[in-house]
């Protein structure tokens, strides 16, 4: 008789993502090289090449840092929170996961909106919680109505909640009013703010004092913000207790030591990400003035990203996949008529308007 996991386990599905499918590049007849990814909302432009040339030292030789000292360290000095309020993990994925593992129990109700970020509900599921989830409206733009929220709080009484803001895909971002009025309804749950896009966000606010007197989690990607994606390096914010709890279960080691060199050293690189933004502002004006002159409608964005609706999303995807340009399908998301689209440098976003003109004359 052969061996089952957990029934929620064995039900699981995964939860697709933006990036490189390797598999459909090799069936394809693609390489990785030959595709320009428009699909993820990564910083396009990598670390400067002094920083690179550290990965050299790194000693890889050695069990890398479980305590993360140095990068907690310069997060500690860059933030003004002291190193107990911070974890560093293996991007904020492994961070989600832990909080659902430290936090939540069978039959746990956890307040999803939705569209959004899909390892939210999937680590809901790995512990036996029930994901309680708001549907966004495309009407709104997909700002959440929050005396609809508030009812759902009080109806369904939640262990926790998750805000993504900006929200993945959609762009948008609650103001600190709107997240404190989701914070007070919540009173002792956990609220868990993803804040992975948020150094790529038109006139974001600070949460980082909200940890002090709520159960209040930040979740922050360095893995967006300074293109290490290849490295995974997310970091959380929290009370001290809350950070002591996801230490309880996080595995010895959890970030590797080249994430850790990489992590401690662009911290260091103060122009960087400021430059970064400046340039990836400039990219994302391109494209949407150049999508929206060949008729496209653009939805209202206040990070990097931006949804665009296309009709059937999957057919669009595959076109330009054939021209080497990967843009995120927004089906899974419960859109399947609009695409995610994330600036990368100027040169690429210029080719990326020629395959769409050739995709639109194929069409025709």
């Amino acid at each position: 008789m052969s061996l089952r996991p957990r029934p929620e386990i064995e039900n699981l599905k995964a939860c697709p993502h933006g990036g490189l499918n390797y598999a459909e590049l090799e069936a394809s007849g693609l390489t990785s090289e030959a595709v320009l990814d428009f699909s993820v909302c990564t910083n396009p432009f990598p670390p400067p090449p002094r920083v690179r040339k550290m990965l050299h030292t790194a000693a890889i030789g050695q069990y890398p840092d479980s305590e993360t000292t140095e990068i907690r360290g310069r997060l500690s000095e860059r933030l003004a929170v002291p190193r107990d309020n911070i974890i560093v993990g293996s991007g904020t994925t492994e961070l989600i996961r832990l909080i659902a593992l430290a936090y939540f129990q069978p039959g746990d109700r956890i307040l999803l909106f939705q569209p959004t970020y899909g390892e939210y509900e999937m680590a809901s599921l790995i512990t036996s919680a029930e994901p309680v989830k708001q549907k966004l409206k495309a009407e709104d733009n997909f700002t959440p109505r929050l005396a609809e929220t508030i009812e759902l709080i009080r109806r369904h009484h939640p262990r926790a909640a998750f805000i993504c803001n900006p929200n993945n895909p959609t762009s948008r971002y609650l103001s600190r009013q709107e997240v404190e009025t989701v914070r007070d309804a919540l009173g002792d749950a956990l609220l868990i703010i993803d804040e992975a896009y948020v150094n790529f966000t038109l006139g974001s606010w600070s949460s980082i004092d909200l940890i002090s007197t709520s159960n209040v989690v930040i979740l922050r990607s360095m893995t967006k913000d300074y293109a290490l994606a290849g490295l995974r390096l997310g970091y959380a914010i929290a009370r001290r207790e809350i950070i002591h709890s996801l230490r309880q279960v996080c595995p010895p080691w959890n970030v590797n030591v080249m994430a850790q060199k990489m992590g401690a050293a662009v911290l260091s690189e103060a122009d960087y990400l400021e430059q970064s933004q400046q340039k990836i502002s400039r990219a994302k004006e391109f494209l949407v003035g150049e999508l929206s002159q060949l008729g496209y409608q653009i939805l209202p964005s206040e990070a990097h990203f931006f949804l665009v609706r296309v009709g059937n999303a999957r057919e669009f995807r595959t076109a330009l996949l054939k021209h080497g340009i990967l843009v995120r399908d927004c089906a899974s998301f419960g859109l399947p008529e609009y695409i995610r689209l994330a600036p990368r440098t100027m040169p690429e976003c210029r080719k990326f308007i020629t395959a769409i003109v050739r995709v639109l004359s194929q069409i025709k």
